[in-house]
């Protein structure tokens, strides 16, 4: 069998060759896929796609569809609440929110319109955290700097007061922690595992709300995360670990490279220079494949133009970094991932110092070959947490 070229072997949901194509149909597998843990439904994502199936690139409709869907199933969730439904109406509150984020998510500049969708997001899940039976989420801001990081502490299932493992769980480059709660977290608390999901620098809260933007220097973020973790009387210290997906895959390494009290790394989708990643994609022009428009780099960065955000990210390689790593590491990645070659995951496994690292490939036959494998989230969400219970 004929190897399939970069990008294909997986359902598109928008079909055609174009980039706008690829986005689209990335972050509509990116909804479909929290569907295993409540984030969306089929019926209610479909009905949104099709209005949108001939509209293919009109960011603007996007935004106003997925708006309206979160603003139906909010309204969903209200009713049931107020029906003494709570179940039900948490489950609502976590789709509203996940819709209204994937709305979100291509709308450039973040105007009032935007900020006020992304609002209504959190303000939904926190009221899903607070109605759900399980797992058992804490709200909190972790001390950073001159301010604080928002996060979720959710708890491992079946743990006591005696302090047990738990994890840093870091975003992309545009993903935010409640996509992340929504997209497997459940997967590490089922196996006793407690995870805290951060918006570190550049992501979520961070940049909207607090000015953080991204930086190369992310084991700032990650020292941050462990100390407050190492704090907790229901957390062993010695038993942290840090995960992180997408560009994350720059973020996990670095932070265990630069703070060796994490116990475990996992890198969900490998980064090797992210520099180079974004200098291909600008040479591509209309042939690159990205999850995100070409200004989101620089609105991440808090720069205004893409010259500007290329020499802020001279300082993102993992090259002279990562041979400093010695917990376990796990990298996996697609061997068709449109976005990062394979050889970028091939290029990080081989310069880890880690003496216990291994690099989990998903092919095209087996599934999950794409980025971050947003065609199979389920095994490789099950794959990481398994994983992490083994090393932690």
């Amino acid at each position: 069998m004929a190897a399939a070229k970069r990008g294909e072997g997986w359902f598109r949901y928008f079909p055609g060759d174009r980039p706008e194509d690829y986005r689209w149909s990335a972050a509509f597998s990116l909804l479909l896929g929290t569907s295993h843990w409540g984030g969306a439904a089929l019926s209610e994502a479909h009905r949104v796609g099709q209005r949108l199936a001939d509209r293919v690139g009109d960011d603007e409709a996007w935004f106003t569809e997925f708006r309206a869907a979160g603003d139906n199933v909010a309204e969903l969730a209200r009713e049931d609440e107020h029906a003494g439904h709570d179940l039900t109406a948490a489950g609502a509150y976590l789709r509203a929110c996940v819709y209204y984020q994937i709305g979100e998510r291509f709308r450039l500049p973040k105007d009032d319109e935007a900020l006020d969708v992304y609002r209504r997001s959190t303000e939904c899940f926190q009221r899903y955290a607070e109605l759900t039976d399980a797992p058992r989420i804490e709200t909190l801001e972790i001390p950073f700097e001159d301010s604080s990081l928002s996060a979720y502490f959710v708890h491992g299932a079946g743990r006591g007061s005696e302090p047990g493992p738990s994890v840093v769980f870091f975003d992309g480059l545009d993903i935010t922690k409640e996509l992340q709660y929504a997209h497997g977290v459940a997967e590490l608390s089922r196996r006793g595992i407690s995870t805290l999901v951060v918006d570190g620098p550049g992501n979520g809260e961070a940049i909207r709300f607090r000015g953080f933007p991204l930086r190369h220097d992310y084991e700032t973020a990650g020292t941050a995360a462990y100390e407050y973790l190492a704090e907790r009387d229901d957390v062993a210290a010695d038993r942290i670990g840090v995960l992180a997906i997408s560009l994350g895959g720059y973020y996990a390494p670095r932070c265990a490279a630069r703070e060796p009290r994490f116990a475990a790394c996992a890198a969900w989708g490998a980064i090797w220079d992210y520099r180079e990643t974004w200098k291909r994609r600008i040479e591509a022009t209309h042939q690159a494949s990205m999850s995100v428009a070409a200004d989101h780099i620089a609105w991440v960065l808090g720069v205004e133009t893409i010259d500007e955000a290329m020499d802020a990210l001279l300082d993102f390689t993992l090259d002279d970094v990562v041979g400093d790593i010695r917990c376990p590491l796990l990298i996996t990645h697609g061997e068709n991932d449109a976005q990062i070659p394979v050889e970028d995951a091939r290029k990080l496994y081989e310069a880890a110092g880690s003496p216990d690292k291994t690099l989990r490939t998903f092919s095209v036959e087996e599934g999950g070959a794409q980025h971050c494998q947003i065609d199979y989230s389920i095994r490789a969400a099950s794959v990481v947490a398994d994983w992490l219970k083994a090393k932690l």
